[in-house]
């Protein structure tokens, strides 16, 4: 159980600034429009459900992967910590930029319903781009490969409890992206965005501490065998 609460954990706050639910909302509400709020629902169920394959395929192809390439763990470790690092302080030092609320007001009332063929047209799109790259682009690719390596432990059941906690962690953020995605409009008249930035920051921050651990410990399995000779 530890294996499992303790990858839960990390890979829940490394994969959540990236996701980023809220944020990413707001997006899908810009581009799906005045639809029913059913076809924000049933768009949002669709997306979760790709979001939970996505990152699956990957947590489950990406050892094969690197092996394939001959790539080792520290390497991986080293450079994927690298990278989250380097997402979560350009994060850290993104600017805000958000239309005043009486703009986006004014921009409602004027914005005509969508016709059904555009909501059908829209289905279409559930997997790219509102899936990949709007929820998860490139930097969650390379978070959950690292990620997934990451979690090799020595033994196979340890291995595959810290695999079972990287799964959970997706299922809740695939849940918590349906709720933000379906409830979108509400979310944009209920929360402001500066309260939405506030607790990104925040978060990451956390993101960035967490990259620069899991490349500390590639150094680490890099270096001790050249200081213990």
């Amino acid at each position: 159980m530890f294996f499992i609460w303790k990858y839960f954990a990390l890979g829940f706050s490394a994969l959540l600034p990236l996701v980023n639910p809220l944020g990413s909302a707001l997006i899908f509400l810009g581009l799906v429009g005045h639809a029913p709020i059913d076809a924000y629902r049933a768009l949002a169920r669709r997306i979760a459900i790709n979001t939970v394959i996505f990152f699956a395929v990957i947590e489950l192809v990406g050892s094969a992967l690197l092996g394939f390439f001959g790539i080792s763990l520290p390497i991986m470790q080293v450079s994927g910590g690298i990278i989250i690092a380097m997402i979560g302080r350009s994060l850290l030092n993104q600017e805000d930029s958000s239309p005043s609320q009486d703009k986006t007001d004014a921009a409602d009332a004027e914005a005509p319903a969508i016709s059904r063929a555009e909501i059908s047209s829209l289905q279409e799109k559930a997997f790219y781009p509102f899936t990949f790259p709007i929820t998860a682009g490139p930097g969650c690719i390379v978070v959950m490969l690292t990620l997934s390596v990451h979690a090799k432990q020595r033994t196979v059941p340890d291995t595959v409890l810290a695999y079972v906690g990287l799964f959970i962690a997706v299922i809740v953020l695939s849940a918590s992206i349906y709720f933000c995605y379906a409830y979108a409009p509400k979310i944009e008249r209920s929360v402001s965005r500066s309260t939405i930035h506030g607790i990104l920051r925040v978060i990451a921050f956390i993101l960035f501490c967490i990259g620069v651990q899991i490349a500390w410990n590639g150094f680490d399995s890099l270096l001790r065998p050249l200081l213990q000779r």
